[in-house]
């Protein structure tokens, strides 16, 4: 424990000059060439699709891969990212934690590094699956290889997906009109579509798309991959997307689309593709987490095979090797070698915690309130582990197998990409916008979370905002909930009388933040001249936090 927490706080102190500084590089270098996988991507067996394939999911857990800055740890690090930029996930502040910029609304234009690094991130992701769908001729491709053909698609289709909603220019409290400083409108601008086999010359002139064409190409993406992705020759490994997961993506895109309701197209029939798509997923995926599965102290939330779709990290990862930079150190508050049991600890915001029922099974994965009626009632992997972390508390995210001693055992671990049970929390939302009840959520709730819960909502209002609080427990901690709070225009509540957010991140907004409208960088702009002008306005340092009444 000492030595690894030495070795934190030695790398910590280059932290000031390593995020002061911008990274050079943009889509355009991030994602050429696309006609083939790098030597390094592939090494000896560079001419192999499946090769090509294994790469998507070797790359989500990535570490330092563009300033060596210890908040680069692959996929699941923007999976945290966005947690923290909502009211849900709440961190002990602390010098450890390399996420506050995020939190704390600061750094945020597009010529910060942290910016930077999320517009790289996800080009060079992007660029794993261009590099499948070039090397792959649909007219002579083996079933086979249409197989994993349409694993590319469905990456491809979630990366994009992933992107358009951080991106998409949406009003907010600070900026209640999309035009920019250039005077252009960039309402519903999301971000470039990089194709496979695009040229250089045709990326350095490629603009923004509107929501519409992006999803356009998205549902593209969907459709082949629908087609194809069943004769691919790993359905069974769940570290790639199968058939259920594309249905599943479809019901995220058609939700997206269906937004809060308020534009002028009506939310109708993407709510009704919503449901349609959420109910197929789940009559593919299997069966939600039991309770034994979701509490366990050894294999809770840490195994492949209790989702739909997940990331699997390896021994050998690169991730693993580091110690500290992987999804085990920044999320689980039980380990001797992690960030989080450093000063990080992970926190589910009290107003939430205390929201739920005392017989949700769900709140014991938290650690309760001295004298309230669940204290002492989780389980924890050692003792020390609940004197040490704070109230509210995670204990979701356990170590690999239990082995919260070393990271070459308890960082061999997995995250969910997809769950089934988002797929009941889709369909239910969908189902009540439109007009019928909340009969969907009490049969979840009732069979798989809380046997005694009761729906007290009656109004439509308050009839989503119950549906998309549950769905908010249910996956807490990730990554959805930003984008749920950003398409229903959903308030941050951070400052209020008995918060657990650190004192200058208790930002209050009036419906969604301006923060949830990531930056166009400037490396980007640079390269690319239809960016030129066509930037979200810098949301950095608009709010000021509640300081009590």
């Amino acid at each position: 424990m000492h030595n690894m927490k030495t070795k934190i706080s030695t790398l910590f102190v280059g932290f000031g000059l390593a995020a002061s500084s911008l990274l050079t590089t943009g889509c355009i270098e991030e994602t050429f060439p696309t006609s083939g996988a790098t030597e390094d991507q592939l090494g000896s067996s560079a001419k192999a699709t499946e090769a090509l394939v294994w790469a998507m999911p070797a790359y989500l857990n990535t570490p330092l891969s563009h300033a060596e800055n210890h908040y680069e740890w692959g996929y699941g690090a923007m999976m945290h990212i966005r947690d923290v930029m909502t009211t849900d996930f709440a961190v002990v502040a602390s010098g450890y934690d390399w996420f506050s910029s995020w939190a704390l609304n600061e750094g945020q234009s597009n010529n910060n590094i942290y910016p930077q690094y999320i517009w790289n991130f996800y080009w060079k992701s992007i660029q794993t699956t261009n590099n499948l769908i070039a090397a792959i001729d649909e007219d002579n491709a083996t079933n086979a290889q249409l197989g994993m053909l349409g694993n590319g698609l469905a990456f491809r289709a979630m990366y994009y997906l992933d992107m358009a909603q951080m991106f998409e220019f949406l009003p907010s409290d600070i900026f209640p009109s999309g035009v920019n400083g250039s005077g252009h409108d960039v309402t519903n601008y999301t971000v470039p579509i990089v194709r496979e086999g695009m040229t250089e010359a045709d990326a350095r002139k490629n603009p923004r798309v509107t929501r519409d064409s992006m999803a356009m190409f998205i549902l593209d993406d969907l459709n082949k991959a629908e087609q194809y992705i069943a004769n691919s020759p790993f359905s069974g490994n769940k570290a790639l997307p199968n058939l259920a997961c594309v249905y599943g993506l479809k019901a995220r895109l058609y939700m997206w689309l269906a937004g809060d309701g308020t534009g002028e197209e009506s939310p109708l029939p993407y709510l009704q593709k919503a449901k349609e798509n959420a109910r197929l997923a789940i009559n593919l995926a299997g069966a939600p987490m039991t309770k034994d599965q979701c509490l366990s102290t050894t294999a809770g939330f840490n195994t492949l095979s209790a989702w739909m779709w997940g990331s699997q990290i390896v021994a050998e990862d690169d991730c693993v090797k580091t110690g500290i930079i992987n999804w085990t150190s920044w999320m689980s508050n039980e380990t001797d070698f992690g960030y989080a049991s450093a000063g990080a600890y992970n926190m589910i915001d009290a107003s939430m915690y205390n929201r739920m029922s005392d017989t949700d099974f769900r709140k014991l994965m938290w650690k309760a309130p001295a004298g309230t009626a669940l204290d002492g009632k989780s389980q924890w992997l050692k003792p020390a582990y609940a004197e040490s972390t704070p109230v509210y508390g995670s204990l979701k995210f356990r170590p690999a197998n239990g082995a919260y001693q070393t990271p070459n055992e308890g960082a061999v671990s997995a995250y969910p990409l997809m769950r089934v049970e988002e797929m009941y929390f889709i369909e239910a939302e969908a189902a009540a916008r439109l007009g019928e009840g909340t009969a969907l959520l009490v049969d979840f709730m009732t069979q798989y979370r809380d046997p005694e819960y009761v729906c007290r909502a009656t109004d439509y209002d308050d009839i989503i905002d119950e549906i998309v609080f549950q769905k908010r427990v249910e996956l807490w901690g990730e990554g959805h909930s930003f984008f749920d709070f950003k398409r229903l225009n959903m308030s941050v509540t951070r400052g209020y009388a008995g918060t657990n957010h650190q004192d200058a991140s208790r930002f209050n907004t009036n419906g969604r933040p301006a923060w949830m409208s990531f930056s166009i960088v400037v490396t980007e702009e640079n390269n690319n001249s239809a960016l030129k002008g066509w930037e979200n306005p810098d949301p950095s340092s608009k709010y000021t936090p509640w300081v009590g009444q």
